[in-house]
C-alpha cells in the first residue's frame, strides 16, 4: 500500500512539475516538445520499409493529347512526379525512384529488361531496400514480370504496377494502384514470393497473369489460376503459402539482345510462309499461337518439323485465352520433337525460349521439362 502511494505521489509531482515549466518558460517546453516529435518521426522513418521504385514509363506516367477525348502519351512523367503524386506513400515506406526509362511499353526492350534486371540484383546484393516497385506500361507488363520471375533469386519481393487511364483522365486508377503496389511491397507477407503484378486491388504470379481487355481497369486476369492475393488501403491478404521453386534463376548473357525467337500465329488457309521466313531470319525458337489445342494447318506443321531438324526450338502454344496445350493428343509432339507450353502463352513461352536457348538448353525433353517447373 505504501509503495502505490509513492508511486501516484511521484507521478502526480512529475506532472505538476511539467505544467509549472510549460506556464512558466512556454519556449523551452515547446522546444522539448519538437525534439521529442522530431525523434518519434526519426524512429517512425527508421522502421519503416525501404522501397525503391523504378519508373520506365507507360501510362501510367503519361500526359494528355488533344488528338481525342482520352488521348495522352506514354511515358510523359518521371518517377519522383508520379510518387509525389500519391498522397500517403510516405506513410508506407521510405521511398527512393529512380528512372530507368520512359518510353511506351510497346516499345519495351531487351536494353531496360537488362537494366531492370541487373538494377534490381544490385539493390538487393547491396541491401539499399527492402522491395522494389516498377511502374510500367501494362500492353507487355506481363512479359517483364515473367522475365524477372525467371532472372532474379531474392526472397525480398519486385511488385510490377500500371494503370489503365492516364492521370489526367476522370476516374483514373494509377494513384491507387502505385499505393497498393508500394504497399504490397513493403509487406512482410510478401516475403518469399518472387515477381508480382499488382493492379485494380487483385495480386496476380507472373506465369498466369495477362492483360484480357484493351480498356477496363480490371484488365489484368490469370484464366488457369486466378489472383494469388488480394490488397487493399487497410489488407494485404494472400490466397495462397510462399511456394518453393523448383528451378534456378536462368543467367543473362554479359549483354543484350536474347536469343531471336519468333512467335507464329495460326490461322485458317495457312501455308508454311510464316515458319520459313522465321527460319530464313535466323531464329533460334519459333513458338507457334497455335489453333485450339496448339494445331495448326498441315503444311504448317510440316515447315515446324523441318525447323526442329534445322535445331530449331519449336513450341506449340495456343492463341485461345485459357486452358492447356497438352503432347500428342492432336500432333504427335513426340515423333516430331516439339514441346508444349501448358499453360503458358504465346508471349511468355517466347520468353522461355529465349532464356533457354541463352542459357544452352535447346533440346526438346530439357525443354519440355523447364515449361513444367518455371513459375
Amino acid at each position: 500500500m505504501a509503495t502505490n502511494t509513492g508511486l501516484r505521489l511521484a507521478t502526480l509531482l512529475a506532472a505538476s512539475t511539467a505544467l509549472l515549466t510549460s506556464l512558466l518558460c512556454p519556449t523551452a517546453s515547446m522546444a522539448a516538445n519538437e525534439a521529442q516529435h522530431a525523434t518519434q518521426s526519426q524512429d517512425n522513418a527508421i522502421a519503416r520499409p525501404r522501397i525503391i521504385v523504378l519508373a520506365t514509363g507507360g501510362t501510367i506516367a503519361a500526359v494528355p493529347d488533344t488528338r481525342s477525348a482520352i488521348g495522352y502519351n506514354a511515358g510523359g512523367l518521371t518517377g519522383d512526379q508520379l510518387v509525389a503524386s500519391v498522397p500517403g506513400l510516405d506513410k508506407l515506406a521510405n521511398i527512393k525512384a529512380e528512372q530507368i526509362s520512359n518510353v511506351g511499353s510497346q516499345d519495351m526492350n531487351d536494353k531496360i529488361w537488362f537494366q531492370l534486371a541487373k538494377r534490381i540484383k544490385e539493390i538487393f546484393d547491396r541491401n539499399e531496400a527492402d522491395g522494389v516497385v516498377i511502374t510500367h506500361g501494362t500492353d507487355t507488363l506481363e512479359e517483364t514480370a515473367f522475365f524477372l520471375q525467371n532472372v532474379l533469386h531474392s526472397h525480398k519481393p519486385v511488385v510490377l504496377v500500371g494503370s489503365m487511364r492516364s492521370g489526367s483522365e476522370p476516374g483514373a486508377d494509377g494513384p491507387a494502384n502505385l499505393y497498393e503496389a508500394v504497399k504490397v511491397a513493403a509487406s512482410p507477407q510478401s516475403t518469399g514470393r518472387g515477381v508480382m503484378v499488382v493492379m485494380n486491388d487483385t495480386i496476380q504470379a507472373p506465369r498466369w497473369a495477362t492483360k484480357s481487355n484493351t480498356t477496363s481497369v480490371q484488365t489484368f486476369m490469370s484464366p488457369n489460376a486466378g489472383p494469388i492475393g488480394y490488397v487493399d488501403p487497410a489488407a494485404v491478404r494472400f490466397l495462397f503459402p510462399v511456394m518453393a521453386r523448383e528451378h534456378q534463376a536462368y543467367a543473362l548473357p554479359a549483354n543484350p539482345p536474347l536469343p531471336r525467337v519468333e512467335i507464329v500465329y495460326a490461322h485458317s488457309n495457312m501455308d508454311a510462309t510464316q515458319i520459313d521466313n522465321a527460319v530464313k531470319d535466323g531464329a533460334k525458337g519459333i513458338v507457334l499461337a497455335g489453333d485450339g489445342d496448339g494445331n495448326t494447318s498441315k503444311e504448317a506443321l510440316d515447315a515446324l518439323e523441318r525447323a526442329v531438324k534445322k535445331g530449331i526450338v519449336v513450341v506449340r502454344s495456343t492463341r485461345v485465352v485459357s486452358g492447356f496445350v497438352n503432347r500428342n493428343v492432336e500432333v504427335p509432339d513426340d515423333q516430331n520433337g516439339f514441346v508444349v507450353s501448358y499453360d503458358l502463352n504465346a508471349q511468355k513461352a517466347r520468353v522461355l525460349v529465349q532464356l533457354l536457348v541463352a542459357n544452352g538448353v535447346t533440346a526438346p525433353d530439357k525443354v519440355q521439362q523447364a515449361f513444367a517447373t518455371t513459375y
